[in-house]
Formats: structure tokens, sequence, C-alpha cells
């Protein structure tokens, strides 16, 4: 997406928002989800626009997981590694995982295909080791399990 583009999108989310800055959470993720990402001109964009301080859309921007200051992966790959998973081998399936994308945990492939981190717990923990790609949850899974997980996102 080009940087006029990008800033067309911010604008038409701004508006949706009526520019109301009590909805800062809300823009934040309306623009992450037709970006895909925080860049720092829609981070600046946004501040001029709502007419607050850039220092406080960035402190909201980096105090939630869920925002990325950076271009992340079509799909967002979490390995739980809750201690029910731990127990079970989610070190190993995140081994496994790093090893088929070439890439470590916190990182993006460099087609933009994936986006690897890790969470502490999703609750699921009698289904352990648990992988979540996108919406989709992978539970008992193995090392040996994850190529043909994997296969399913291209």
């Amino acid at each position: 997406m080009s940087p006029k583009e990008q800033k067309a999108k911010v604008k038409q989310v701004l508006e949706k928002h009526r520019r109301d800055k009590s909805l800062l959470v809300d823009i934040l993720q309306d623009i992450q989800a037709e970006i895909g990402y925080l860049p720092k001109d829609a981070l600046q964009q946004t501040n001029q626009a709502l007419g607050i301080p850039l220092s406080r859309v960035y402190s909201v921007a980096t105090f939630f997981k869920a925002f990325s200051l950076t271009p992340r992966g079509r799909h967002l790959i979490n390995v739980c590694m809750g201690t029910a998973c731990h127990v079970r081998g989610a070190v190993k399936v995140l081994e496994k995982i790093e090893h088929e994308l070439k890439i470590k945990k916190g990182a993006t492939t460099k087609d933009l295909k994936f986006t690897l981190e890790t969470v502490n717990c999703v609750g699921a923990c009698a289904l352990g080791p648990m992988v979540i790609i996108g919406e989709d949850y992978h539970g008992e899974m193995t090392p040996e399990g994850v190529v043909s997980v994997l296969k399913q996102y291209n």
C-alpha cells in the first residue's frame, strides 16, 4: 500500500470515529485492520487530527500487545507457552516452526506471510500444545504435525 493510500485509509478511519480522541484505541485498531500495522506516518496523522500529543498515541500503540509498529505477516502464529503446553512439548513445536519458517519468535517472514509469536496461555490446557494461526486453533500439536498445518496457509 502506498503512503498516499495509507493516508487516505487513516483519514477514513478518523472520520468514521468523528475524530473523537476518547476513541483512540478503537481508531488505532481500525487503522491496523486497514493497513496491517501502525506505521509512523499514520500515528503522526492521528495525533495531529485528534489534537493529542504524539507521545500519548505511541503510549497506547505500544502498551497493547495487539498493536504492531512493524509490518506483520498475513497469518499471525501464536504458540502457547503456558505450563500445560510447555510440559507437553510446546518448546519443540516452537523450534520446529522457527526452523520451517526460518525465523525466530517475534519475527516476520520476508514474504510477509507469517509472523511468529508466543503467548502465556490460551485457556485450552487440555488440548496442549496449542498453536493458533489467525482464528484457527490447532491442539495437541507435535513437531511432526507443524509442516502439514503450515501448508494449510499457503
